[in-house]
């Protein structure tokens, strides 16, 4: 069988296909030039002979159904999208309603669980950062979400008339003096770069202060650029919504 995985997000469409037990011929593309060039763009880039295709999206209904009519037709299957569970593949939601949460982040707590099975902390930073905590039974003990790195310097520029927006940047080490930044373009960047990392970094001491020495699962599209500015290194998964969703299609309950 072979499955073609889409990870929809706010920012990015990324994909990879599953073959074999494994995910290979990955790719993405920004939601920018899907807006600006039409669905069909993304169709010059995606594989077309596969047996179906399996989708986490968070860009809305409306999205969804453009994106299964489009990409059905394309590879001439089905287009089936995952939703987040009370239950399932080891994992128990923390959320009172399960289904208000992002599909995105359910998906890769399973695909975090599947890996290593023990007490983890689960992180994608993109658009929005957000921060997921798993016991050593599979129990979600909730989560946080943060704005990105981007969307905290955009917000800035946007409500005030003096600072101006900002490139992304690669974060700094925790203990690099460099991120006291000497003109407010970099301070915004130093600031929006240590609002993030502080948040991932105070997230894992709560855990370690309760008895739990969790795996540090780091996703999205800002992870190599925090990567190197937290406490703890982290286990850096740049697929790690299409491994989940490639474990919950092998292992279909």
């Amino acid at each position: 069988m072979k499955a073609l995985l889409m990870d929809v997000g706010n920012s990015r469409i990324k994909w990879g296909v599953l073959d074999e037990g494994q995910i290979r011929r990955t790719g993405h593309i920004s939601q920018q030039r899907i807006r600006e060039n039409g669905l069909q763009v993304l169709t010059t880039k995606i594989p077309r002979r596969v047996d179906e295709v399996f989708v986490s999206n968070v860009a809305g209904t409306s999205f969804a159904t453009r994106l299964s009519g489009v990409v059905g037709m394309h590879c001439e299957c089905d287009v089936k999208f995952a939703r987040s569970e009370r239950s399932g593949w080891g994992l128990t939601s923390g959320y009172t309603q399960p289904r208000r949460m992002g599909v995105d982040r359910w998906v890769a707590m399973v695909g975090a669980w599947a890996e290593v099975q023990s007490a983890c902390l689960v992180v994608d930073a993109g658009t929005a950062l957000t921060i997921d905590a798993i016991d050593a039974d599979g129990k979600h003990l909730g989560g946080q979400i943060v704005a990105g790195v981007a969307t905290m310097a955009n917000a800035l520029a946007a409500a005030t008339s003096d600072i101006p927006s900002v490139k992304p940047a690669p974060g700094r080490e925790a203990s690099d003096l460099g991120m006291f930044a000497r003109n407010t373009a970099a301070a915004v960047r130093e600031g929006a770069h240590g609002a993030v990392a502080g948040a991932i970094d105070r997230a894992i001491r709560a855990l370690q202060s309760n008895a739990y020495e969790p795996a540090v699962f780091l996703t999205g599209g800002d992870a190599s650029r925090i990567l190197n500015a937290l406490c703890d290194t982290p286990v850096h998964r740049p697929h790690l919504v299409l491994q989940g969703l490639a474990h919950m299609l092998e292992n279909a309950r």
